[in-house]
């Protein structure tokens, strides 16, 4: 596949280097959901939700965000790139589902916590075992030395 941008084309469109990255992001997100979903440590109501489609790339936000410790739902939002209000709907759904729930804030009385429930953690650890899973495919499809190249390519873009 040529990266030239001909004029006289409009493949650019289909090819380019957000597109390509955004393409490869769902289908990892969507690989990690799957070896969730089929996880024997994932709680069974969570690995059915993960199994249904009914947990989505955003839920992986808090995943991805909230500290062992727990996180203030504005320290989330922000490290996720999202408003309060979203964050705060995801917070609600995940609490519902009993990956997370919501104390007082030991550092602040006016403030919230948003926690991992013992079922959350073991969501976290089904994640991190995910990512591993996922990214040795990855490395498997593309290669060792590929794999490394645009894992240090990206670290060097997203640190720009």
């Amino acid at each position: 596949m040529s990266f030239e941008h001909r004029s006289d084309t409009d493949d650019w469109r289909q090819t380019h280097l957000g597109r390509l990255l955004g393409h490869a992001m769902r289908r990892f997100d969507e690989r990690v959901l799957v070896l969730m979903a089929h996880d024997a440590e994932v709680p069974l109501a969570l690995s059915n939700l993960a199994a249904r489609s009914q947990v989505s790339a955003a839920h992986i936000h808090i995943t991805r965000h909230l500290g062992r410790n727990g996180s203030r739902l504005t320290e989330l939002a922000e490290r996720a790139g999202m408003t309060k209000q979203a964050m705060g709907a995801l917070v609600e759904q995940c609490e519902a589902w009993g990956l997370v729930t919501r104390g007082p804030d030991p550092l602040d009385a006016r403030a919230r916590q948003v926690r991992f429930t013992a079922d959350g953690l073991a969501w976290l650890e089904a994640f991190k075992n995910a990512v591993a899973q996922a990214e040795a495919e990855f490395r498997a499809s593309v290669g060792d030395e590929v794999a490394t190249v645009v894992t240090i390519g990206l670290e060097a873009y997203a640190a720009a």
